[in-house]
């Protein structure tokens, strides 16, 4: 933790102590979570960071629990086929497939369409590229 501090801040002490103090908190914080997946999963990302552990550590446990919820079954299986360990990657994946699916669903040009989904049909982000591509 030392040595995070000092060479964030090597010539300000005030700055060092602060950096190690929220590495301290942090290390405190990551040898009281409960989840042994994400936590492995962060200590894995940032062996030698305890700041950057917790970070990840939230981060990913918002996003498992952010996936926990959502409604769309085809869009979450995909995000955990793309992205089977990482969870803020699976919930980035579904929030970006959805929006896809849900303009797809819309498009007015079917011949477009039908060629973006023969190209892609389990991805709806590349289908909106293609039907783009083609419709502009």
């Amino acid at each position: 933790m030392k040595e995070i501090a000092v060479r964030e801040y090597p010539s300000d002490y005030s700055l060092q102590k602060y950096v190690y103090d929220k590495q301290a908190t942090a290390k405190r914080y990551m040898m009281s979570v409960q989840n042994t997946e994400l936590k492995e999963f962060s200590i894995r990302e940032y062996p030698n960071d305890y700041s950057l552990q917790k970070y990840t550590y939230d981060k990913q446990l918002s996003a498992m629990r952010y996936m926990q919820a959502v409604k769309d079954q085809e869009v979450m299986s995909f995000s955990v086929r793309e992205h089977p360990s990482d969870y803020a990657l699976q919930k980035y994946m579904y929030n970006k497939q959805l929006s896809a699916k849900n303009y797809m669903g819309t498009v007015t040009n079917q011949s477009f369409k039908e060629q973006a989904v023969r190209e892609y049909p389990n991805n709806f982000a590349l289908q909106k590229y293609v039907y783009d591509r083609l419709a502009f």
